[in-house]
C-alpha cells in the first residue's frame, strides 16, 4: 500500500514574509491502536491474538521504563529509541545542573533497513485518487 500526500499551500517558516508556497504533506489514513497492532502481529507469528496483545502491551510498558534509566532501546532491524533534552546553557561548568534541563523528549532513529524500505514505498497524490 502506498503512502499518500495532500498538496498544501503555506508560509515557509524560515522566511515568514515570503509568499506562500506549495508543499506535499504526508496524510495518515488511519491510526492503528495497540489491539490492531497486536492482531497484525498475531497474524505474522505463532502467537495467538491475546498473547500478541500482551506482548505489545508489555513492550509499551518496558520501553519507557528502560528509557527512564538512561538506556537506549534498539528494536532489531527497525531502529532505536533514546532520550534527548532541551536545555539551557551555562557560562561555567559549575552552573550546570538538572534545573537546566527544560524538557525531555524521546527520539526514534530508524535503522538503515527501515530507511531503505521507506525509500522503496510508493508515494501517491491523494487528490488524484479522491478528486478533491
Amino acid at each position: 500500500m502506498p503512502i499518500f500526500y495532500n498538496k498544501v499551500q503555506k508560509v515557509d517558516p524560515r522566511n515568514p514574509g515570503a509568499p506562500k508556497l506549495w508543499y506535499p504533506v504526508i496524510k495518515s489514513t488511519k491510526l492503528v491502536g495497540e489491539k490492531e497492532l497486536a492482531k497484525k502481529l498475531a497474524e505474522e507469528t505463532t502467537l495467538n491474538p491475546k498473547e500478541a496483545e500482551m506482548a505489545v502491551h508489555q513492550l509499551f510498558k518496558v520501553i519507557p521504563e528502560l528509557l527512564s534509566t538512561s538506556h537506549t532501546v534498539q528494536l532489531g532491524e527497525m531502529g532505536s529509541f533514546r532520550v534527548t533534552a532541551e536545555t539551557e546553557s551555562s557560562t561555567t561548568e559549575a552552573e550546570v545542573n538538572a534545573a537546566k534541563i527544560k524538557k525531555l523528549r524521546v527520539r526514534f532513529t530508524e535503522s538503515n533497513e527501515l530507511k531503505q524500505a521507506m525509500q522503496k514505498t510508493d508515494v501517491v497524490d491523494l487528490t488524484a485518487l479522491t478528486g478533491k
